[in-house]
């Protein structure tokens, strides 16, 4: 993995959002929330937001010089280590930030490519991490380096003439050219892999970053993936075969996604991103008692459409619904009503869904055979189409 400007544990952090036009101050404060997660995901400890409302970001800093001088005045004489800006930053800007406040400077993007190198584990997701790691760098060497360790070494690696830039965009160019044929030898071997699984139905788990996935993962299979209150706790797929009711199929939890993911990220993650084009089934788990669980499903439903998976089999799975009473409803209320509440919520998604909605909280078990039970129906209604002449569902 290179060498970048990583997050080191308990730093103190400035998070910096911009509201452009079309959006409110509620939507800004909500990425923000995102972005202080994200943060102290990677080790580092809010110490203070600025917004600035702007038409246009200023080339030269992203926001204005008044902005700017604020945030400068706020550091000043306190542990302030890293300012975070939501939104991503050129490497002239992320330059001209630094020497206008002298603390290391970083984008969103940036803060998720180390998340993600620290979590990546296998070969693979090293080997994509530090891809995007190249490709996030490469239109900013200009901005961001005054030099790049110099990979090749030894006579002949700098061509006549070359400028000290030029040689470094070559060594990164080389780099990104050797990872991505490393990836796709992976890729071979992975494809193989899938291709021996033969017959299985293949159903996958979706949804956005930490919603409950893996520990719905460790429900269903009775495994023990990673789960944790993190973002991006899951790198790696894993695959389990499940048998229900003697009926087997495989089942694959999967890289969680996120609004504003860098492109090159998920560029390099299409591998990972497999395992959900290639499934016949998803399971969209969703996070019924975040504040903005909407938000989250459109952000999940764009991925999938980018992907072209959005027209396959779907069953929305709303999680943490043990949490939803708790956060939305009066304990106080008549049993009644709330049952009336938590009926109208029901109705109105099992509607939006075409019926293919199930509610459950997975750290209480709750209606987790009915989970069972519309997973079930979905697996043996594909086997009838894909071997209609079988009379049992062993293979």
């Amino acid at each position: 993995m290179i060498e970048r400007k990583q997050i080191q544990d308990q730093e103190k952090a400035v998070l910096v959002g911009v509201i452009h036009k079309n959006q409110t101050d509620r939507q800004v404060e909500e990425y923000l929330d995102e972005l202080s997660f994200l943060a102290e995901t990677a080790g580092a400890q809010t110490s203070r937001r600025f917004i600035q409302r702007l038409q246009h970001p200023d080339s030269k800093t992203y926001i204005g010089k008044g902005k700017l001088e604020e945030i400068r005045q706020y550091v000043q004489g306190r542990d302030i280590r890293v300012i975070i800006f939501d939104d991503e930053l050129s490497g002239a800007q992320i330059t001209n930030i630094e020497k206008a406040l002298d603390i290391k400077t970083i984008d969103r993007s940036d803060l998720i490519l180390d998340i993600f190198a620290r979590r990546a584990k296998t070969a693979q997701a090293k080997a994509q991490v530090e891809l995007a790691q190249y490709q996030y760098i490469l239109p900013r060497l200009r901005g961001m380096w005054k030099h790049l360790e110099r990979l090749g070494g030894g006579i002949g690696t700098r061509g006549p003439g070359e400028t000290e830039i030029e040689t470094d965009r070559r060594i990164v160019r080389e780099k990104i050219s050797l990872l991505r044929r490393r990836l796709a030898e992976i890729d071979k071997q992975a494809f193989t892999q899938r291709k021996d699984r033969g017959e299985f139905i293949r159903v996958a788990l979706v949804g956005y970053t930490n919603v409950g996935k893996s520990t719905i993962m460790n429900l269903l299979t009775k495994s023990d993936v990673l789960a944790e209150n993190k973002l991006f706790a899951t790198l790696d797929t894993t695959t389990r075969k499940v048998v229900f009711e003697n009926t087997p199929f495989l089942l694959s939890d999967t890289v969680g996604f996120i609004r504003k993911l860098p492109h090159h990220l998920v560029e390099s993650f299409k591998s990972t991103l497999d395992e959900v084009k290639e499934s016949d089934v998803l399971l969209h788990v969703v996070d019924v008692s975040h504040p903005q669980y909407e938000d989250q499903i459109n952000v999940v439903n764009a991925t999938l459409a980018d992907l072209k998976c959005h027209d396959k089999p779907i069953v929305t799975v709303f999680n943490k619904m043990d949490q939803y009473e708790k956060m939305n409803i009066d304990e106080w209320l008549d049993a009644e009503v709330k049952a009336t509440l938590i009926s109208e919520l029901k109705e109105r998604w099992q509607h939006e869904t075409n019926g293919n909605a199930v509610f459950i909280s997975a750290t209480e078990r709750e209606n987790i055979d009915d989970l069972r039970k519309i997973i079930l129906e979905k697996v043996r209604e594909l086997y009838r189409i894909r071997y209609p002449y079988k009379t049992e569902f062993q293979f």
